[in-house]
């Protein structure tokens, strides 16, 4: 069978004396022309006015910006680029006045070619485009304190522009609940403080905070109330396939087009289990998702919803980029010299307090249920102290974990990364 693993896939060899169940997303039909679909959807909106009347009404039309998903997220910016572009273009809008953010979040800077994979070599060439910069006060503008003293520090560019514009793509997270929507604003182009206090080791530790939970999610509802005070003016968002098709657009008011695309994903996504399978294979969808260990740690937690405790998840992720570039106090806990328990209560009672720390958390809340295989292109030495296990095959992982639970094991494959999720029948 294959894999999504890296740009080219994994073949893997299954044998047949292996009790093993494969879950795959259900068949979706993809838009046959994106662009225009995007077009559609964009005069026809949720919630809100068509965009040409939003812009009718504007007083001041310096400067517009479209915030689109940095070079981790597998979303098609560019067809949402260019569907947008073409309007704005149409009603009057000239490229020069079109700024295209970059909601890096705390990820690291875009590559070159990863602007072409974003924008389109066309829009790429035509249209300005700026990296955001979380940990760059002086590209952030404060906005106060919530109710919680959270601090709220957002884009200047985004802040101080006549035209707000959010892009994304709507799929279960593993303690957001669902991306898209407000996660273009936080984290997307927050400050790292504000960052900091929504991915808080509390909100983090809810049980609320898993994936698929949504209105009670305590990362959805502190990030719903920032977004809210940023006068977003439109936004489209789409769900994709295994392959990174379109397959459902949403467009206009930024809550509720993405609760319509949250709705479809609860129908499509999960798929109930009788009880939970001594071994889980999964990833994160292969490229862009699981271009490092970092990004990994969502694979993990797939493996969590689907394995039982003391049982065997065998995560697959390419990771071209190693653990993490700009992930390095990840990195540094991921070598830390104590038991993921320790670890895991450290963050909770805040005795730990960095940048990164949420993977760790989620990642040691796992360790604590089931033993992890990492297949990828990392070494061995590579993988840290916290217990990570190493193989260089998920067959060899496979054989492991089979001479631990015995040869007639249950054994749950998920080659699809979050297109389907394994959910306990209550």
């Amino acid at each position: 069978m294959k894999f999504d693993y890296g740009k080219e896939g994994l073949e893997i060899a299954l044998k047949e004396t292996w009790n093993y169940t494969i879950l795959k997303p259900k068949e979706q039909k993809t838009v046959s022309h994106p662009v225009e679909s995007i077009r559609r959807a964009i005069r026809n909106p949720i919630g809100t006015d068509p965009l040409h009347e939003i812009i009718e009404r504007k007083e001041k039309l310096d400067q517009i910006c479209i915030v689109v998903s940095d070079a981790t997220r597998p979303v098609p910016s560019h067809l949402l680029l260019k569907a947008l572009v073409k309007e704005l273009n149409l009603y009057g809008i000239p490229d020069e006045k079109i700024q295209v953010l970059i909601a890096t979040g705390l990820h690291r800077p875009s590559r070159e070619e990863e602007l072409v994979r974003i924008m389109g070599a066309e829009l790429k060439g035509r249209l300005r485009s700026s990296d955001h910069r979380a940990t760059d006060r002086d590209s952030l503008v404060y906005l106060g304190e919530m109710e919680d003293h959270s601090p709220i520090y957002i884009n200047k560019t985004f802040y101080e522009s006549d035209l707000k514009i959010l892009t994304g793509y709507v799929e279960p997270h593993f303690f957001a609940g669902f991306s898209g929507g407000r996660k273009a604003i936080v984290p997307g182009i927050a400050g790292e403080e504000t960052i900091q206090r929504n991915h808080s080791a509390a909100n983090i530790a809810s049980p609320f905070a898993r994936f698929g939970v949504y209105k009670e999610n305590p990362l959805h509802q502190h990030a719903l109330q920032i977004a809210r005070k940023m006068e977003i003016d439109f936004m489209v968002n789409v769900c994709i396939d295994e392959n990174h098709g379109i397959t459902q657009i949403a467009a206009g008011d930024f809550e509720k087009a993405h609760e319509k695309l949250v709705e479809f994903q609860m129908k499509k996504v999960f798929h109930e289990i009788e009880k939970p399978y001594d071994i889980v294979v999964c990833g994160n969808g292969g490229y862009p998702l699981d271009l490092n260990l970092y990004q990994a740690v969502k694979s993990i937690a797939i493996g969590e919803m689907g394995v039982k405790k003391g049982g065997t998840i065998i995560s697959v992720n390419e990771c071209t980029d190693g653990i993490g570039i700009g992930q390095d106090k990840f990195r540094e806990l991921l070598f830390f010299e104590e038991s993921p328990k320790i670890l895991y209560n450290k963050v909770l009672n805040e005795e730990i307090i960095v940048p990164d720390q949420w993977e760790i958390q989620v990642l040691t809340r796992v360790l604590m249920k089931a033993d992890v295989y990492i297949i990828s292109q990392l070494k061995e030495q590579e993988l840290g102290n916290l217990g990570l296990k190493y193989a260089e095959s998920v067959e060899e992982a496979i054989k492991h974990a089979l001479r631990r639970h015995g040869s007639d094991a249950q054994i749950l494959i998920l080659p699809h990364g979050p297109q389907i999720l394994p959910i306990l029948k209550k």
